[in-house]
């Protein structure tokens, strides 16, 4: 046994011997680098403003070549990842989606029936139903400036005053006068000739405070029938002794009936994007 286990050992040593005789070889063959024998090459060229060159066995190439009515690409980039990450705000406040959203989630709450509808198909049915209020509006951002710019027409900025504009235009013609005036007061406007003249940073939070307001002005409006079969439904509970028995348990399918048989959803839908026009 020992001898056999002493065999194994001189094996594996001569193995690792001739592994490692085959390494030296190698490595003798591999032709030495240094700072020394290494030059390195920068070369300039003035019409395009490019660097290229070697350093050592790395070559690079910079490019600096920009239209004079565009952005950089990195700064492009970097304009496309801001605009991605506010797509949400900008979606939720220069929309029809938060006047659409309060009413359904009103509607939910008047009908008594907690989570449903679940709060993902409310949201899937406001996106649907602003991408359709905002048709025109997408539409002329698309014609104005989405493709003039992507055919090298126009430059980036004005790409951009061309793409605000029917948005602000959808927002003035839903923001009440009163809350222009409120923040044309805060932010030192005295007077204006036209609405042109009007900053989209005023505009933007007058539009927002109009769509709560209508929002919760439908929202009442929706809560009223509901509240009515409530109090019907308590009264008749207390004259019959019943006062331990939840008139919110009774009331529900009341409440679901009355919105069946009103055919509660074409209602509510169809008055609620009528609003907007």
């Amino acid at each position: 046994m020992i001898a056999s286990e002493i065999k194994r050992i001189g094996i594996r040593m001569a193995i690792a011997v001739l592994l490692l005789v085959i390494g030296l070889v190698l490595l003798s063959n591999v032709r030495t680098v240094s700072a020394a024998n290494i030059e390195d090459t920068i070369t300039t060229d003035d019409r395009t403003n490019n660097i290229s060159g070697s350093l050592g066995p790395l070559e690079f190439r910079l490019s600096t070549d920009e239209d004079e009515e565009s952005l950089s690409a990195t700064l492009q980039i970097l304009l496309v990842l801001t605009v991605i990450t506010l797509a949400p705000s900008i979606l939720i406040m220069l929309t029809s989606f938060t006047r659409i959203i309060i009413v359904l989630h009103f509607v939910r709450s008047a009908l008594g029936t907690q989570s449903t509808p679940p709060n993902q198909v409310l949201i899937g049915l406001a996106l649907f139903l602003t991408f359709f209020i905002m048709s025109p509006v997408l539409t002329q951002v698309n014609a104005n400036a989405v493709q003039p710019l992507s055919r090298g027409e126009i430059s980036q900025e004005e790409a951009f005053d061309a793409g605000v504009a029917p948005i602000r235009t959808f927002m003035l013609e839903q923001a009440n006068v009163k809350d222009l005036r409120l923040f044309m007061d805060i932010a030192g406007i005295t007077t204006v000739e036209t609405v042109d003249e009007i900053p989209i940073t005023v505009v933007i939070p007058s539009f927002i405070i109009s769509e709560l307001r209508k929002a919760f002005i439908i929202g009442f409006l929706i809560y009223i029938p509901f509240i009515v079969i409530d109090m019907v439904v308590a009264s008749t509970l207390m004259s019959m002794g019943m006062m331990m028995l939840p008139p919110t348990m009774i009331s529900m399918p009341f409440k679901i009936l009355l919105f069946i048989v009103a055919d509660g959803w074409n209602l509510i839908i169809g008055e609620l994007v009528q609003t907007f026009y």
